[in-house]
């Protein structure tokens, strides 16, 4: 463990890392806002699970600092009661978990595929590559919608509220494999005209071992840059679905279901139920996405100023 830290003290990325403001203080706010939200639980000041600690009667109630403000409920409350800072909180933290697993799973659909395709080459990836074509020429947006509302009308709300979470990260996760599949297919094409694989043939390893362990450890830096920037993606993908009436349920908060629970109230005064999260969201992807951008610049040394 000793050695690999000191690997790390000595390695570029390190470098780099320590002489960019920018993706300090990007880092810096990432971590900060999760642990925050994965320590709802013991520092949410409210529990917006609990039916039994959210009165109906507290309903839009302004900020603590605003004149009917309570010092109870700090950043105000929502249309049901419940508190925004803890809805806040918990939200994020579903946010982030629908974010991380789609892009696992994304990842995991995507490198495999663009690996067959890559290496396999001929009719397997003309197929492959054609599937992926047909949906990309489909927005995001729209196949996660068609998805979504597919499983609505065949299973019903009450059920799609109940598997909401999982079956976010596969709706999401099955929109954006392409991205990785042709990333990954273009790297696995290069990779595998060098000598290393053609001796690797030559001593009669199988296909799947060159595949493997090969080719696929020096096709994963493109794959890590276009991770740390799905995450927004996934991020953004869960919150406008849940705007539209297609991802998280009211009653499990999310920063995008927050966000379409206070929208119809933001022109009658109560505008801290759609702003605050609209505020999480925005800074949650801009980090990300300006840490996605350094340790694209970083991996890539002809992008990498010096």
């Amino acid at each position: 463990m000793k050695k690999l830290w000191r690997r790390f003290k000595n390695s570029f990325f390190w470098f780099s890392f320590r002489r960019d403001p920018v993706a300090i203080a990007s880092f810096s706010i990432l971590v900060i806002l999760t642990i925050l939200s994965f320590s709802a639980p013991w520092i949410a000041p409210h529990d917006v699970y609990e039916s039994a600690s959210i009165d109906i009667m507290d309903s839009e109630l302004p900020p603590a600092w605003m004149e009917e403000g309570s010092s109870n409920y700090l950043l105000g409350t929502d249309i049901q009661g419940r508190d925004m800072l803890s809805a806040m909180l918990y939200g994020m933290r579903l946010s982030i978990l629908i974010g991380l697993g789609a892009v696992c799973l994304q990842a995991f659909l995507g490198v495999m595929i663009g690996l067959i395709a890559g290496y396999v080459g001929g009719k397997v990836d003309s197929f492959l590559m054609r599937v992926a074509d047909v949906q990309l020429s489909f927005s995001t947006l729209m196949v996660a919608i068609i998805i979504s509302a597919i499983f609505q009308l065949a299973f019903g709300l009450s059920k799609y509220e109940e598997l909401a979470v999982p079956l976010l990260v596969v709706i999401i996760g099955l929109a954006e494999w392409p991205q990785y599949g042709r990333t990954v297919r273009a790297s696995v094409l290069g990779e595998k005209k060098k000598e290393y694989v053609e001796a690797a043939r030559v001593i009669g390893l199988p296909r799947w071992w060159i595949m493997f362990r090969h080719i696929l450890p020096n096709t994963l830096s493109p794959v890590l840059v276009i991770s740390t920037v799905q995450v927004a993606n996934a991020i953004m993908s869960e919150a406008a679905l849940s705007f539209l009436g297609l991802g998280m349920p009211v009653t499990k908060p999310s920063l995008g279901s927050l966000i379409n629970s206070g929208f119809e109230y933001i022109f009658s005064g109560s505008w801290w139920i759609t702003l605050f999260p609209g505020v999480l969201l925005v800074t949650l992807v801009v980090v990300i996405n300006l840490l996605g951008d350094w340790v694209r610049d970083v991996l890539n040394p002809k992008l990498y100023k010096r």
